[in-house]
């Protein structure tokens, strides 16, 4: 697939430009889920009014057999003591989703990567990975 079959809203694009700077002012994580309308190729944002602010949240809301990006705020501390907050891309692609599901998610992949400009990409498959995010991102 091309990445010229994808597109992105304008509310879209300027939602992850206000994600980008106030979730770096945020004292936790914050994140937000994106899917692709299948219909449109649209990326937009799953829920338009929620931001999720804990992992076990983020656990909840990943479904079990879909693929999804994921924009995630992480403070914490590094070994030397110094706090960041990087902006880092999910991208959800759980085992039991269907090939097409996945086909449609890879294509667009790294498009998102560059629409929302974060620091790294971390591929998760299962809900377990999410328990040791911190050692994913760093």
């Amino acid at each position: 697939m091309s990445t010229n079959l994808y597109t992105f809203a304008s509310p879209t694009l300027s939602g992850i430009q206000k994600f980008r700077f106030s979730s770096a002012r945020a004292p936790g994580m914050q994140a937000i889920i994106y899917i692709i309308d299948k219909s449109s190729y649209e990326v937009k944002r799953e829920d338009e009014d929620q931001v999720i602010t804990s992992i076990e949240e983020l656990e909840e809301e990943l479904p079990p057999n879909a693929p999804r990006f994921v924009i995630l705020s992480y403070p914490y501390k590094t070994r030397d003591g110094r706090s960041v907050s990087p902006l880092v891309m999910l991208y959800w692609k759980p085992a039991t989703c269907g090939q097409q599901s996945k086909m449609l998610y890879a294509g667009a992949l790294e498009l998102f990567r560059d629409k929302a400009g974060v620091s790294k990409l971390v591929s998760i498959e299962d809900e377990e990975e999410l328990g040791s995010i911190q050692d994913l991102i760093q």
